[in-house]
């Protein structure tokens, strides 16, 4: 699969529709809630059924009704992909909460299958033909979407930002660019002090773009509160505080992409620790560090560009790797302020450097590769776990060992 984006100029009124749009799949999902929550024990509710609900939904309700049918089980599909992602939860006995779905507050989009739209000819304009009053977008983007046949694209979603609205195609195509092999295998250390110091002793810096624009986001926030409720000067503050937000997770993003592509393109085998990001957040005095470096947003496009380029991504259990000696296997304890790993052997390396080598000898210690363990959705612009909701695929990490 892959998702193309365009931004999306229209009208002041098409804009309002849209958004009239959104609130009606936020409506329909909320409902699909309640009515898997109230149904009775014995009624085992499965996802056919919230399909036929929100149906139901649109008999009972005219505003329901003006958004396409397909667009409404799109809607109910939400309801049920959190549901199930709670059963899961719950069978594999994970630790602590189990993610039991909550309603929304504040949805931002709303997606259409194979109908309630079509695609003009050039391509640069499209037209949502349900009864919601939007009508014609036109499209802003250099993607070359036109490359593609109208039949492959299988889903189509508007959404809303902070500086504006966006049209996403998810296009049912095999994004493949098999690179030629270059004989190099790198294993990497993910740190705060450098962003990564790969087997080779190179160290990438590490920019901390939510570090480094803090003091303007902490300015817009409080200029939020010198305002009215309920004022357009309020508004406008939650915009320019959105807007700057925005900026960081694109960055950050950006950042992640360009490092795994050159990453993966010039690697045969790229090896890195299989770290829960989710608990190491739990440490107070490192997680506003920890999300600022994005590890896990690393990851996933390692193993994106590990799939299309026909390299190899292999995870590692990061147990051991920063206190066992690369050398002599062994173990010198450290404490975290020690940068320097010196083992009675002679070896002395950076720590990271050492905990790098010792990611790679682990990932070349299974013995044969026969393909690559990397898996996923083709996607121009990384959306983590909803792109899930997007193109109805489970993204699937690389194994650990």
């Amino acid at each position: 699969m892959l998702v193309l984006e365009y931004k999306i100029k229209a009208k002041s009124t098409q804009y309002r529709a849209i958004d009239e749009a959104i609130r009606t799949v936020q409506f329909i999902r909320n409902k699909c809630l309640r009515y898997w929550i109230d149904a009775p024990k014995e009624a085992k509710i499965k996802r056919f059924d919230l399909n036929k609900y929100s149906t139901e939904l649109r008999s009972e309700f005219p505003f329901v009704k003006d958004l396409n049918s397909m667009a409404c089980q799109a809607s109910a599909e939400r309801t049920w992909f959190a549901i199930s992602r709670f059963y899961d939860n719950c069978k594999s006995n994970q630790s602590g909460k189990k993610g039991f779905p909550r309603f929304q507050k504040n949805n931002r989009s709303v997606e259409y299958k194979t109908t309630g739209w079509s695609l003009h000819k050039t391509k640069r304009r499209l037209t949502i033909t349900d009864q919601k009053g939007i009508g014609k977008l036109k499209l802003l983007g250099k993607w070359d979407i036109h490359t593609y046949p109208v039949k492959s694209i299988k889903r189509v979603r508007l959404l809303r930002r902070a500086d504006g609205y966006y049209c996403q195609f998810c296009i049912n195509v095999d994004c493949l660019d098999i690179q030629p092999p270059t004989e190099n295998e790198i294993g990497l250390d993910v740190g705060l002090e450098s962003f990564y110091t790969d087997s080779n002793g190179h160290q990438e810096h590490n920019p901390r773009f939510l570090r480094r624009a803090e003091s303007d986001i902490k300015f817009a926030q409080r200029r939020i509160y010198k305002k009215k409720k309920g004022s357009a000067g309020r508004r406008r503050a939650r915009a320019r505080y959105s807007r700057k937000h925005l900026r960081v997770s694109r960055q950050r993003n950006e950042h992640a992409k360009s490092l795994a592509r050159n990453v993966c393109k010039s690697n045969d085998l790229v090896a890195y620790e299989d770290l829960s990001v989710s608990n190491m957040l739990k440490n107070h005095c490192l997680a506003k560090s920890i999300s600022d470096a994005s590890w896990y947003q690393f990851r996933q496009w390692i193993e994106y560009f590990a799939q299309k380029f026909g390299k190899l991504a292999v995870a590692v259990p990061p147990q051991y790797t920063s206190i066992e000696c690369s050398q002599c296997k062994r173990v010198v304890k450290k404490s975290l302020s020690t940068r320097t790993h010196v083992c009675q052997c002679g070896c002395t390396l950076h720590r990271d450097t050492n905990a790098a080598v010792n990611i790679l000898l682990k990932a070349k210690s299974r013995g044969g590769h026969p393909r690559s363990n990397a898996k996923g959705v083709a996607t121009s612009t990384l959306l983590g776990v909803t792109l899930v909701e997007q193109v109805a695929t489970v993204n699937l990490e690389s194994p650990p060992l």
